[in-house]
C-alpha cells in the first residue's frame, strides 16, 4: 500500500474522537448474536469498535489494520471494556495469526485499495475453517450517488474502491450464500458514516 494510503488512515485515526464512533456496527452486532462464540479475525478494523463489541461477547478476538493510530485507540478501547484483543499493523500478506484458522471473519467497511481487494479476500479465505462464517458489509457501487447527495454518508470517492455483489461471488466462490444483497440503510456510525447509503451485506458459509 502506498505510503498516502497509509498516511490517510493515521490522520483520521489520531484524533481525539473516535471516527466511527465506539458502538459496533449494527449488521455485525446482529450476526454476532446469532453465533456460538469462537475465534473471529477483523480486517481494516480500524479504531476497534466492532472487535471490543465481540471479545466482550465471549470471542477470542485477532483483527489487523495498516494504521498505528488506529491501534493504539482500539488497545485504548479494549482496555476501557476490560478485554483483550491481538491487533496487528501491516499489510496483510506480511502478517501471521496465532489463532488461525478462525471460525469467523468480519469484514466491515474494509475497502481495501482496489489493486489489491481481490487479493485480499482470497487470502482472507485461507484463514477461515470450513463451516466457518463470512460476515461482511461495505459499501456498493450504488452508494456514489448517495456520497453525491449527502457527502455526510461517507464512503470511498472511487467507485472502484465500492464492491458489487458479482465480485463478491467471485472472490468467496466456495461458499454457500446465506445473505448476498446491496440495499439502503440509514447509517449512524462515529462523525463520517451519518444518512442514507448502499451497502452490500455478504453472510457466507464456507465450504
Amino acid at each position: 500500500m502506498t505510503d498516502a494510503w497509509i498516511e490517510r488512515w493515521n490522520d483520521r485515526y489520531k484524533k481525539k474522537k473516535y471516527a466511527y464512533g465506539t458502538e459496533p456496527n449494527m449488521f455485525l452486532k446482529e450476526q454476532i448474536q446469532k453465533l456460538k462464540s469462537g475465534t473471529i479475525l477483523f480486517g481494516a478494523e480500524g479504531e476497534g469498535r466492532n472487535a471490543v463489541y465481540a471479545a466482550k461477547n465471549g470471542w477470542t478476538v485477532s483483527a489487523f489494520d495498516i494504521s498505528e493510530e488506529g491501534k493504539n485507540k482500539a488497545i485504548k478501547l479494549a482496555k476501557t471494556n476490560n478485554v483483550l484483543i491481538d491487533y496487528k499493523v501491516g499489510e496483510l500478506p506480511k502478517l501471521s495469526f496465532e489463532n488461525k484458522p478462525f471460525d469467523a471473519i468480519a469484514l466491515i467497511y474494509a475497502h481495501f485499495p482496489a489493486n489489491i481487494k481481490s487479493e485480499y479476500h482470497k487470502l482472507l479465505n485461507t484463514s477461515l475453517k470450513k463451516g466457518g462464517i463470512l460476515i461482511f458489509e461495505a459499501f456498493g457501487k450504488n452508494h456514489m450517488k448517495y456520497r453525491k447527495d449527502n457527502p455526510k454518508v461517507g464512503g470511498p470517492p472511487d467507485i472502484d474502491l465500492l464492491f458489487s455483489i458479482e465480485e463478491l461471488k467471485s472472490d468467496f466462490e466456495n461458499y454457500k450464500i446465506l445473505k448476498l444483497e446491496e440495499i439502503e440503510i440509514e447509517l449512524n456510525e462515529g462523525i463520517y458514516h451519518n444518512g442514507k447509503g448502499s451497502v452490500i451485506r455478504f453472510i457466507g458459509l464456507k465450504n
